[in-house]
């Protein structure tokens, strides 16, 4: 029994000694992982440490395993934010694209021809040529009543009478409206050229898709 209780505590130790050696290999192996950094200070010179000081920290450094291998570059404070420009520029050209197949999926879905096209934008000018030869029309007979104001200003003054307040409104409201129309028509003049500029490019775009398909 007492032989039993030795070997039992020889065991015991045995175990711990053991035991302590695996933790401290383990210690060992990961100080021997640890990472190191190169970088230099304000004066030039080269420093060897196994963190980064946080003033390096913009500039960059090198870090290196204990062989004294590169395994990896911290980037720069300007290198990141390039980094960080370069991937919004590529997420912005990356949604250009899909926003682009997008359209391209729409256009081939409403067209079945360039004819088809043509008949769209015809039928989108006449929205604004109805409104330009309204406006026209308009400002024909605003122009008339224009001009008869005026006219009737001017016989006023010149026999020396003062021009009524009400008369002189009726001027007002009626150049304001002759430029509303003259504002209209040239909107509606702009917007035709659109309308063409808009159409003739999905006509190309559609010739360009179709003749890829084939």
């Amino acid at each position: 029994m007492q032989k039993d209780s030795k070997n039992y505590r020889q065991w015991r130790a045995t175990v711990r000694n053991t035991a302590f050696s695996l933790v401290l290999m383990a210690a060992c192996a990961g100080t021997a992982q640890a990472q190191m950094y190169r970088w230099v200070d304000g004066n030039g010179r080269v420093h060897y440490s196994d963190t980064l000081p946080q003033t390096y920290q913009k500039s960059g450094a090198a870090e290196m395993n204990k062989q004294g291998m590169v395994v990896r570059r911290t980037q720069s404070e300007a290198e990141r934010q390039a980094e960080i420009e370069r991937q919004a520029e590529q997420l912005k050209i990356e949604r250009q694209q899909a926003e682009q197949a997008r359209l391209d999926r729409a256009l081939m879905a409403t067209y079945t021809s360039e004819a088809e096209i043509d008949l769209a934008r015809d039928r989108a000018l006449e929205h604004h040529k109805l409104a330009i030869r309204g406006a026209e029309t308009r400002a024909k007979a605003v122009d008339a009543n224009l001009d008869e104001l005026r006219a009737r200003i001017s016989a006023i003054e010149k026999s020396g009478r003062p021009v009524s307040p009400d008369l002189q409104n009726q001027l007002a409201q009626t150049r304001k409206e002759s430029l509303e129309l003259k504002r209209t028509i040239l909107n509606n003049e702009d917007a035709m050229l659109q309308v063409r500029e808009k159409y003739e490019a999905d006509k190309m775009r559609f010739r360009q898709l179709s003749s890829a398909s084939r």
